[in-house]
């Protein structure tokens, strides 16, 4: 009876997964309004509509650096209709930064692509004596006391790439956090903290102004905004590759004709021109990793923060 009975719901199932989606889709951002998390989602997502034939509605479910969010969508049914838009802070940086973490990134999730990079660049106030990011850490190599850099808080991204540049160089790098990125950011610019790693766009403009001086972009190559400013790599710190994402994730155990189904739609929406320009407006560079790719990628993002994590000490506000 109990084979005849998954005989019968077989045919059901593969009925459901073709007529994906008949109904609308859930966008759990698991950030607050206006954050990049929630940008990208709400610019990618009337592209994907258009190319599915069902809304997808954004709802932010803000909380304990994504995982309130996060963990509804992990605990949610796998069927397409409730999706996360995660980033490096919800499914990669908590994984070791957050004790008694809800989920696991890598086997409470399906990933379903990496969707944007969000890369920094380092900026220094103009009273430090330094052009460059190799004479800037010979500078702070040189202060007794070390030097400050500012980030948006414990924990974040912006926190954890000054630590990876102090594991790196060696440099007596000191944490100063901030409750903001744009709290920070003003600090450096009246040279109360010499020195942050932020969002590109969030800085270029004071860059542009002379208000900030950019000594490197974290990226793995130069960033078209700024093609003048150098990597850190270029400049001798190896695989100082640091880029805030965001990727799509469903829960686990989604079916894999809907999983591709969304991937195609993504992708195909990502690179459609317009959404191109809107991205690069924002500072993000569009990737669209597959499936089978972005898996290991994720299993590699965690393993390198979770380094970092261990060696800094670094722990969540």
């Amino acid at each position: 009876m109990l084979g005849a009975g998954l005989a019968l719901a077989a045919p059901r199932l593969a009925l459901a997964q073709d007529n994906w989606p008949s109904r609308p889709i859930r966008l759990i951002v698991p950030f607050g309004a206006g954050t990049s998390t929630d940008i990208v989602s709400r610019l990618l997502t009337p592209k994907m509509s258009e190319r599915l034939g069902q809304p997808i509605v954004v709802e932010n479910r803000a909380g304990a650096g994504g995982v309130v969010g996060s963990d509804a969508v992990a605990k949610s049914a796998p069927d397409g209709y409730t999706l996360c838009m995660g980033s490096i802070a919800s499914h990669s940086v908590n994984m070791s930064l957050m004790p008694n973490m809800p989920y696991d990134a890598l086997k409470d999730f399906t990933a379903i692509s990496l969707v944007t990079e969000a890369p920094n660049l380092l900026v220094v106030s103009p009273n430090v004596p330094a052009k460059t990011l190799p004479e800037f850490i010979d500078w702070a190599k040189k202060q007794s006391n070390g030097v400050s850099y500012a980030s948006a808080g414990n924990g974040t991204s912006s926190h954890l790439a000054g630590e990876l540049l102090k594991l790196k160089t060696g440099a007596p790098l000191v944490h100063v956090p901030y409750r903001s990125g744009a709290q920070a950011v003003t600090d450096v610019i009246s040279g109360q903290v010499p020195m942050t790693i932020y969002q590109v766009t969030a800085v270029l403009p004071f860059v542009r102004d002379g208000k900030l001086k950019a000594l490197a972009a974290t990226s793995a190559q130069r960033l078209s905004m700024v093609p003048e400013v150098p990597t850190a790599i270029e400049q001798g710190v190896a695989d100082f590759d640091v880029s805030a994402w965001h990727g799509f994730f469903g829960p686990a155990r989604m079916p894999a004709p809907v999983r591709d189904k969304l991937y195609a739609s993504l992708k195909e929406a990502l690179f459609a021109p317009e959404l191109q320009e809107q991205l690069k407006n924002q500072g993000l560079i569009p990737v669209a990793m597959a499936p089978g790719d972005f898996h290991p990628w994720l299993a590699k993002d965690i393993e390198k923060w979770r380094e970092v994590v261990k060696i800094s000490g670094a722990k969540a506000d």
